[in-house]
């Protein structure tokens, strides 16, 4: 759930409602050690991978709380992330909830006093060990809301990242090999143009383009980079390596008709749709398509990391937060635990998630086995790159203006990185104050 995606964020109307709230907020009257209610809310789906397993927790939860109440309540992704200021902070709000990760989000309301300072709880269970360091960076927000340091004020407990999704039948029919390496990967690109047949089925008109740009971006790039472009430790030139290197490969891909022109105007579902039916060899997207994936196509399909990179597009899924004014803040995080043991995280493997703490020996279907392994691989080398959205609110727009501009030819390269390098600077100014 937690995919590159449009993050409607109107920041002043944002900032001035919660610190409005906040600043007649109390504590919610302790720990709530004694509490006999469990407010619980979430925005996934019941046959979704986190939905299956978030409801053997709830049960879980049931047995060793015997005399608690959970009032649980499925919500629409859109109502918490519009309103979520406004619902924590009333006598209806929820004591645990899921909660979108990031810096226009839960980083905003840790920086107005909304959520509770999860650092002590942790380390005292173990999930600071549990998690590793490019996980615990969307968990961990400064004092301005930026993610990567400071409190833990939430905890995510499954993963997602962008890979290549490949037909099988169709690299046999061409005699095409799985690629390990970017240049390998263009040679087999080459293969498909040659035949006739278009190698990559894109969509300008949301996410993926831009989940391309970086994918290309980071196989040039390093962690430095990364903190640099997310954290704003350092300043980033949009007109030098890796970010140069993105725009002028994706360009290339685009002209030698690794992409389809036409793509600039597709969505994500179309692309999506496209693989579905067996007509494209690839698409580079995210782990939030595996389970329909397995439903769905009937051909034979896998997929693999996104060649020779050691970065990918990725991080935690959406986060378990407790708002400050939660009344039963101590059964929050018994359950926050429970969703951490090796039952719950298999279940989120065996249904077609990315569990993050997850032993993959656990895990029955060889595609599920495989999607775990590759995010394991990722998170053991601190891979997770985030996603080229991230870093400001209102990005998400400006990247896909831009690279629609570079697929259908309206925009050079060069062109397209001064379109996203200036609302960039903006945001991170308006953020750091420099």
């Amino acid at each position: 759930m937690g995919r590159f995606r449009k993050v409607v964020v109107t920041v002043t109307l944002a900032v001035t409602a919660i610190t409005t709230v906040a600043a007649c907020s109390g504590d919610g009257g302790g720990d709530g050690s004694d509490a006999k209610t469990l407010k619980l809310w979430h925005y996934e789906s019941a046959n979704s991978a986190m939905g299956v397993a978030w409801d053997r927790a709830i049960q879980i939860f049931k047995d060793e709380h015997p005399g608690v109440d959970v009032q649980f309540e499925r919500k629409a992704f859109e109502q918490i992330q519009q309103n979520a200021g406004m619902i924590i902070n009333s006598s209806e709000g929820p004591d645990i909830m899921e909660y979108n990760k990031g810096n226009a989000t839960a980083g905003l309301l840790s920086s107005q006093g909304l959520l509770t300072d999860l650092t002590d709880e942790a380390a005292k269970r173990g999930w600071d060990d549990k998690l590793s360091p490019s996980l615990q960076t969307t968990a961990r927000y400064d004092d301005k809301g930026v993610m990567g340091s400071g409190k833990w004020y939430g905890v995510p407990n499954y993963g997602e990242y962008v890979m290549v999704y490949y037909n099988k039948d169709l690299f046999d029919k061409y005699g095409v090999t799985v690629p390990t390496t970017l240049d390998e990967m263009t040679k087999a690109m080459d293969t498909f143009v040659s035949k006739g047949v278009t190698p990559l089925t894109e969509a300008g008109a949301e996410y993926p383009a831009g989940q391309l740009f970086y994918q290309l971006a980071l196989a040039k790039a390093d962690r430095k980079f990364v903190n640099d472009y997310q954290l704003y430790k350092n300043p980033v030139d949009f007109h030098a390596d890796p970010l140069k290197y993105g725009a002028d490969s994706f360009a290339s891909w685009v002209q030698k008709g690794y992409v389809a022109k036409d793509s600039a105007s597709l969505k994500a579902e179309d692309m999506g749709t496209a693989f579905i039916s067996g007509k494209a060899p690839m698409i580079v997207s995210g782990s939030w398509w595996y389970g329909r994936f397995k439903s769905e196509i009937k051909f034979n399909w896998d997929s693999f990391l996104f060649p020779g990179n050691k970065l990918h597009a990725g991080s935690s899924g959406n986060l378990w937060v407790v708002p400050t004014n939660s009344k039963a803040k101590s059964l929050a995080y018994d359950f926050i635990d429970i969703t951490l043991r090796p039952e719950i995280q298999a279940l989120i493997g065996n249904n077609g998630g990315v569990p993050v703490a997850a032993d993959a020996s656990q895990i029955s279907d060889p595609k599920d086995k495989k999607l775990i392994e590759n995010f394991n691989t990722i998170s053991q080398q601190d891979g997770l790159a985030f996603y080229p959205d991230w870093p400001v609110p209102g990005y998400y727009d400006v990247l896909v203006s831009g690279f629609q501009g570079l697929i259908n030819g309206s925009k050079s390269p060069d062109q397209t990185l001064d379109a996203i390098a200036k609302p960039y600077a903006d945001g991170v100014k308006e953020i750091t104050g420099k």
